[in-house]
C-alpha cells in the first residue's frame, strides 16, 4: 500500500553533511526523513578518512620502527602481516559505525530509509514505488564518487579505488598510482611503508594546490621514502599481460611501460547526481555538483545541497559546516553566507601538509602588501629531539600584521593548522602570537617563533634604537 511521509526535513544521502542535517534538526523535534541507498556514514566512515587514516597509522608505526636506530633503538627487521593490518582497518570502521548506524538515527527520531531517492516534481520525493515524500526542504547530501578517467584500456583491466583498496587482504608486491593528489600520495606513502614498491603517475605537477615551497619537503620525503613519482606524463593506454597490469607512458624520454601488480585510480571525485530527477525538481546541475547560491540553496528554493555534491572542497569538515549553514537558516530563518576562504585542508602523509587561507602565490595575484613570516622545523627543540626536523611554516600577514594564512609542512602539522584557522576566521593580529606564553618543548613554538620574525625589522631601525638610547638615561 503506497505511503505518504510529509516531514519538515526529507535528507537525501546518509554521509556526513546528511547525518549533521539530520540529527541536528531531530534534536529540535523537528520531523526529519533520511534516505540512503547504500552504507550509513557514507564515503568518510566506509571508504574515506577513516579507514584511511587507520591504514596510515599502521604505516606510521611501520616506519617508526624502521627509523629506530637513528634514536639508539633497534629491533628485529619490521614484519607487516597485511591482514591484521585490514583487520585494524575494519575494526576501526566497525568501532565508529554505531555513531553513523540507522539504530541510533531511529532513536534519535530520525525516519531512516533505505532505497534510492528520486524527485518526481518540485516538493515530492519517491522511494521506490510505494513511498512519497512531500517534505517543506530537501537537503542534497548524496557525496561524490571516484572519477574514473577515460584511459584507453583502464575498463579492461582490474584496478581500484578508495572504495575497494582497503578490502585487499595482500599487500600488493608493486603499487602503480595514477593521480599524485593527496589521496594518491597519502596511500601510495603508507602502501610503500608497508611493504610495497610503489610508482606514482602524474600528468601535471604533485600536490599542484599546493604551495611548491612547502609541497617540495613533502616530495622530497616520499622520494627518500622509496616512493617513484614519474610527473609530467601521459598515460596512453593500460593493459593487463602475464598476471600485471601495465601502464604505458609518455613523456620527456619517449614511451615507457610500468608493470605492477596492482593499479590504484585516485585522480579526483565526481558529484553524485545521477538518477536523482533533478531536472523534474528544476533543480540545476553543472560539471562540479549541484548549482547553489552562497546560502547553499538550489535553483529550487525549497532545497538545499550541502558537502561534495554541492561542488565545494571535497572535505568531511567542510559538509558538516554545510549542515550547519543549512540548519540556521531551514530551523531559525537566520540569514547565513557559506565562505570556504577559511577552511583548513591538511594532506596527511609524514610530514603532513597543512594550510589555511591565502597562499603566498593568492596574495601575490592580489596585489595586496603582505609579509611572508618563516621559521624552520630544525631550529625547534621538540622537532630535534624526535628527529623530526624536516619542514617549516610559512605566514602570510597584511603589512599592519593581519593573519591572511598559513601553510604548515611538518610533523603533526594538520594539528597545529587549527590555531592558525582560528587566527584568519577571527581576524588576529600577529601580535597576539608573538605576546602567547607557549609550553617548552613544543612544536607550537614554531609558529611563535615565526610570529616574532614580524618584529626583525625593528631591531635595526634608527627610530627605535634612538628611543632606547633616551630611555637608557634614566638609568
Amino acid at each position: 500500500m503506497a505511503e505518504v511521509l510529509e516531514p519538515d526535513i526529507c535528507v537525501i544521502g546518509a554521509g556526513s553533511g546528511g547525518l549533521s542535517v539530520a540529527a541536528a534538526a531531530a534534536a529540535f523535534g523537528v520531523p526529519v526523513v533520511l534516505i540512503e541507498r547504500g552504507r550509513m556514514g557514507g564515503d568518510c566512515l566506509n571508504y574515506g578518512c577513516v579507514p584511511s587514516k587507520s591504514l596510515l597509522a599502521a604505516a606510521r608505526h611501520a616506519m617508526g620502527l624502521a627509523r629506530g636506530p637513528e634514536l639508539g633503538v633497534t629491533s628485529a627487521p619490521v614484519a607487516v602481516d597485511f591482514r591484521k593490518v585490514r583487520d585494524h582497518v575494519r575494526g576501526v570502521v566497525a568501532a565508529i559505525a554505531p555513531n553513523d548506524s540507522k539504530e541510533r538515527f531511529t532513536a534519535l527520531g530520525v525516519r531512516v530509509i533505505a532505497g534510492s531517492a528520486r524527485f518526481t516534481e518540485a516538493t515530492t520525493v519517491k522511494v521506490g514505488d510505494a513511498l512519497t515524500i512531500q517534505a517543506r526542504r530537501f537537503v542534497i547530501a548524496t557525496g561524490s564518487s571516484p572519477v574514473i578517467p577515460p584511459i584507453p584500456g583502464l575498463a579492461e583491466v582490474p584496478y581500484l579505488t578508495n572504495e575497494t583498496i582497503f578490502d585487499l587482504g595482500e599487500c600488493p608486491r608493486h603499487l602503480v598510482v595514477i593521480g599524485a593528489g593527496p589521496v594518491g600520495l597519502e596511500l601510495a606513502q603508507a602502501f610503500r611503508a608497508l611493504g610495497s614498491n610503489v610508482t606514482v603517475v602524474e600528468a601535471a605537477t604533485p600536490l599542484a594546490q599546493e604551495d611548491p615551497e612547502c609541497a617540495a619537503v613533502v616530495l622530497d620525503q616520499l622520494a627518500r621514502d622509496g616512493v617513484e613519482i614519474r610527473s609530467g606524463v601521459a598515460i596512453t593506454r593500460v593493459d593487463h599481460a602475464g598476471g600485471k597490469v601495465q601502464v604505458v607512458i609518455t613523456g620527456p624520454a619517449g614511451a615507457e611501460t610500468i608493470a605492477g601488480s596492482h593499479l590504484l585510480v585516485a585522480v579526483g571525485r565526481a558529484p553524485n547526481v545521477a538518477d536523482l530527477g533533478l531536472d523534474k525538481a528544476g533543480i540545476a546541475v553543472e560539471r562540479n555538483g549541484v548549482v547553489v547560491d552562497k546560502r547553499l540553496r538550489t535553483t529550487n528554493r525549497r532545497v538545499y545541497a550541502v558537502g561534495d555534491v554541492a561542488g565545494g572542497p571535497g572535505f568531511t569538515h567542510v559538509a558538516n559546516y554545510h549542515a550547519g549553514l543549512v540548519i540556521r537558516q531551514a530551523l531559525f530563518r537566520l540569514p547565513v553566507r557559506v565562505n570556504h576562504d577559511n577552511v583548513p585542508r591538511v594532506t596527511f602523509t609524514q610530514p603532513e601538509l597543512a594550510h589555511v587561507g591565502l597562499s603566498e602565490a593568492q596574495a601575490r595575484r592580489s596585489n595586496l602588501r603582505f609579509r611572508v613570516l618563516r621559521w624552520p622545523y630544525h631550529e625547534n627543540d621538540r622537532a630535534q629531539a624526535e628527529r623530526a626536523t624536516a619542514g617549516h611554516i610559512k605566514v602570510i600577514v597584511t603589512h599592519r600584521g593581519r593573519v591572511l594564512g598559513a601553510t604548515i609542512a611538518g610533523r603533526n602539522a594538520g594539528e597545529l593548522i587549527a590555531t592558525w584557522t582560528l587566527a584568519v576566521e577571527q581576524r588576529l593580529n600577529i601580535r597576539a602570537f608573538a605576546g602567547t606564553v607557549v609550553a617548552y618543548p613544543t612544536l607550537a613554538e614554531i609558529g611563535k617563533r615565526a610570529a616574532v620574525t614580524y618584529f626583525a625589522p625593528n631591531l635595526t631601525s634608527p627610530l627605535v634604537r634612538r628611543i632606547i638610547a633616551w630611555l637608557r638615561r634614566f638609568g
